[in-house]
């Protein structure tokens, strides 16, 4: 299944195909293009939207696209909804909901500085989120 979003991904653009990858589609493919893009793109490659206004998979309220992906496929894991607290605190101006958002807020735009372009953001920060999602699960204190 292809998955497309805006360019230049940060926090929710890169979480969210972790959490494909990890949980939903171990072969997706991932394109990002520029903001104008995503809907024409998507209609040509028969690519499913996220992280863009007005999509299913895209923030509602104060939840992000990470929230929409764990609602939709109904992934219920304690350790993926603490998880989701972090990217959504990360992604918001909502960082006070969890200690962790700040550090991953910086983590990611120090890699999205760094990185040739998407992929390589992506490829650079999946540890990230494989190390978050041991943290959420090792019932290490968390919080606010």
């Amino acid at each position: 299944m292809k998955w497309v979003a805006r360019a230049k991904a940060r926090v929710d653009r890169i979480a969210c195909p972790w959490l494909i990858r990890r949980f939903i589609d171990k072969q997706a493919e991932f394109l990002f293009v520029p903001d104008a893009e995503v809907m024409a793109t998507a209609a040509r490659e028969s690519a499913t939207p996220y992280d863009v206004p007005g999509v299913e998979l895209g923030h509602q309220g104060e939840r992000c696209s990470f929230d929409a992906f764990l609602d939709k496929y109904r992934l219920t894991d304690p350790a993926l909804q603490a998880l989701a607290l972090i990217v959504r605190g990360a992604d918001t101006d909502a960082r006070g909901i969890a200690k962790e958002a700040w550090g991953l807020y910086a983590v990611a735009s120090g890699f999205r500085e760094i990185s040739r372009d998407d992929f390589e953001n992506m490829e650079r920060q999946f540890p990230v989120y494989d190390a978050l999602y041991a943290y959420c699960r090792s019932g290490l204190p968390r919080g606010a």
